[in-house]
């Protein structure tokens, strides 16, 4: 597996090349940025897997940079260093999504941990997403009477209930199930509420 790629953003140089050592030492891929301007040139195409990110910078905070990242979409976790133990910055930066916020002189095993449970979580969250995406899809394969069918059997409605509430004979219910569990690869009625709650699919009235 390659080394995880971290970003580092500090107008300090000072703090950006020790940091950059101890990233180094560790094991992962170090990419440094010396402003926020340089970092929102760039950073696309840098293929950071964590930004370890300066709260207080001359110019673009960090706090307006975590925002930009919000705003054009990109999922990169990011680990705050500030030097100002400032609450309601660390406070706005978690809720803009933050995965940490560490003071300065921040300790060195702090930090690696800090960068470790952000990629977790980021790798779970991408995981997720894409486990979704694939629900999304499969359900995307059925007809609209087969979704009519669907939302019927996550109520909790038996073959007799659904088809007298569509109009359909029960035979035909059957059909349908059998065609929503060969498209969505989901066979039990326990799997499909789960599946179907994932994906926003609304049970019958």
């Amino acid at each position: 597996m390659n080394a995880a790629t971290i970003g580092l953003l500090d107008d300090d140089p000072r703090m950006i090349q020790a940091l950059h050592r101890l990233l180094a030492s560790r094991g992962f891929q170090v990419r440094d940025f010396p402003s926020p301007e340089a970092f929102l040139l760039s950073y696309r195409s840098a293929e950071l897997d964590c930004l370890v990110m300066d709260l207080a910078m001359p110019g673009t905070s960090g706090l307006e940079v975590q925002e930009h990242l919000r705003k054009a979409g990109a999922r990169l976790p990011v680990v705050f260093l500030t030097g100002a133990g400032d609450i309601p910055a660390s406070v706005r930066a978690m809720k803009g999504g933050a995965s940490n916020f560490l003071t300065k002189p921040v300790d060195s095993s702090e930090l690696i941990n800090a960068i470790r449970l952000a990629l977790i979580e980021s790798a779970k969250s991408r995981a997720g997403e894409s486990d979704l995406a694939g629900i999304r899809e499969r359900f995307a394969r059925l007809t609209t009477r087969e979704t009519e069918v669907l939302r019927h059997v996550i109520s909790g409605k038996l073959n007799k209930q659904i088809a007298h509430d569509l109009g359909i004979c029960e035979q035909t219910v059957k059909i349908h199930r059998m065609r929503i569990t060969e498209k969505t690869g989901l066979p039990s009625v326990a799997e499909l509420v789960r599946a179907a709650d994932r994906a926003g699919v609304q049970p019958a009235g």
